[in-house]
C-alpha cells in the first residue's frame, strides 16, 4: 500500500499497535506524528524508527489543553492530515466492586474523552477524503469477568465512530474500527498477570496471542485507497477470538 507523503497522526504512538503502525505507514511512504505521555518513551520510539518522516508530540489524550498541543503542532506544519489513528488507551481490570472512582476516570478520559475530543481538535486540519480509525477492542460486545469499566469505554468508542462515520461522509472522510483480540504487546503485559496470557492465547482460534504487527497491517487497509467504499465498520482482527470464546 502506497501513502507516500500522506500525513498521518498516531496518539498512543510509543509501543505496542501504536509504535508497529507508525513504522508501517513510515514505511510505505508516510509522514507520521506520534503522540505519548512521556518523553522517555517518545524518545526511545524515535530512536527505533529512526526516521525523518517521524515527528514526536508530548501529549496526553486525556487532558483538553494536551490535546490543543497536539493541534498546534499540526496547525503550525501547514499539512492537511491523510489518516487519523486514534490508538491512545488504557486498560485496568477488576471486578466491579473493587473498581475505583480513580481507575474508572482514568479509563473515561483516555479511552473515550481523548478519542472524542482529538477527533474533534483536528477535523479542521483534515483533507476532505481522509480516514479515521479507531482502536476498540473485542470487549466492546464481550462480557469478560472484570473488565465492565474498559469494555464500556470501548462499547462507547464503537458509537462514536459510527456517528462519526455518517457526519463527516458529507467531507468524503471515512471512520472506521479496528477491534484487536489479545495481541503481544507491553499493554497487554501491564493489564494482566503472565498465566493470564496463556489462557487469552488458547481462547482464539488460531490458539496465539495476536502480533502488532499484524494488526498494523490491518489499520493500513482501513485507511488505504482499497477500503474506499468501507466507512462505519468495525473489523474483527482478533484471531477468531469472538467466534472461537463463545463455542
Amino acid at each position: 500500500m502506497d501513502f507516500k507523503n500522506k500525513n498521518v497522526v498516531i496518539t498512543g504512538g510509543t509501543t505496542g499497535i501504536g509504535l508497529a503502525t507508525a513504522k508501517a505507514f513510515i514505511g510505505a511512504g508516510a509522514n507520521v506524528w506520534i503522540t505519548g505521555r512521556n518523553a522517555g518513551n517518545l524518545e526511545k520510539a524515535a530512536i527505533e524508527i529512526n526516521s525523518p518522516k517521524l515527528k514526536t508530540v508530548i501529549s496526553d489524550t486525556s487532558k483538553l489543553p494536551e490535546i490543543e498541543v497536539l493541534e498546534e503542532a499540526v496547525a503550525e506544519s501547514g499539512s492537511k492530515l491523510d489518516v487519523l489513528f486514534l490508538n491512545a488507551g488504557i486498560a485496568v481490570f477488576a471486578p466491579i466492586e473493587q473498581v475505583t472512582e480513580a481507575d474508572f476516570d482514568a479509563q473515561f478520559n483516555t479511552n473515550v474523552k481523548g478519542h472524542f475530543f482529538t477527533l474533534q481538535k483536528l477535523l479542521p486540519h483534515m483533507a476532505n477524503g481522509a480516514a479515521v480509525l479507531f482502536t476498540s477492542s473485542t470487549v466492546a460486545t464481550a462480557s469478560n469477568l472484570g473488565t465492565s469499566v474498559y469494555s464500556s469505554t470501548k462499547g462507547a468508542l464503537n458509537k462514536i465512530a459510527q456517528i462519526a462515520a455518517n457526519e463527516l461522509a458529507e467531507r468524503k472522510i471515512r471512520v472506521n474500527i479496528i477491534s484487536p483480540g489479545p495481541v503481544a504487546t507491553p499493554g497487554l503485559d501491564n493489564a494482566v498477570p503472565a498465566e493470564a496470557k496463556g489462557h487469552l492465547a488458547a481462547a482464539t482460534a488460531l490458539q496465539r496471542l495476536g502480533n502488532p504487527d499484524e494488526i498494523a497491517n490491518a489499520v493500513l487497509f482501513l485507511a488505504s485507497d482499497a477500503a474506499s467504499f468501507i466507512t462505519g465498520t468495525e473489523l474483527l482482527a482478533d484471531g477468531g477470538y469472538i467466534n472461537y470464546a463463545m463455542k
